[in-house]
């Protein structure tokens, strides 16, 4: 092992000399119109797994609607909490707000449940805790559905 001209040691760390010279160009994607991505979107948001059968791609948005449904109907068997907006401090803000959006990504499953007057009783003990934790899961796989969607038809994503 000998010394290398291209290398600059520095401490115990050696770098090659130039490396930020040959920095690769960042790669422009196109910009999607809002009139061709938003229907997508929409429908994603209120039919889990419907962006996935709007864009024709029903094998993905079967396995979506029945994973996201099939999480909701688990919180909900499990009598979990549907959060509402609350303030107070900072991190009760963050949490009743967060769980609250979370649970309005299930789209038409929150708005059935709520339109049909579910609501959890006041009972001690862990098993609807964890279905308040499925219910708000049930929304970000909602939300990633969306994105999934989204990258579909604006062409980041076959």
């Amino acid at each position: 092992m000998g010394f290398h001209p291209n290398y600059i040691v520095a401490g115990p760390c050696a770098r090659l000399k130039g490396m930020a010279e040959t920095k690769p160009a960042a790669r422009k994607l196109p910009s999607v119109p809002v009139a061709t991505w938003a229907p997508v979107v929409l429908v994603a948001w209120l039919i889990p797994g419907g962006g996935h059968f709007y864009l024709k791609r029903t094998g993905r948005g079967m396995m979506l609607a029945a994973a996201i449904t099939i999480t909701f109907l688990f919180g909900v068997m499990m009598r979990g909490a549907m959060f509402e907006p609350m303030r107070g401090d900072l991190l009760t803000t963050i949490i009743y707000y967060g769980g609250f959006v979370a649970d309005m990504a299930s789209g038409v499953l929150y708005m059935l449940t709520v339109w049909l007057g579910y609501s959890q009783p006041e009972i001690a003990g862990h098993v609807h805790d964890y279905g308040t934790k499925f219910l708000v899961a049930a929304g970000l796989m909602n939300v990633l559905a969306m994105v999934d969607a989204f990258e579909i038809v604006s062409g980041r994503k076959s």
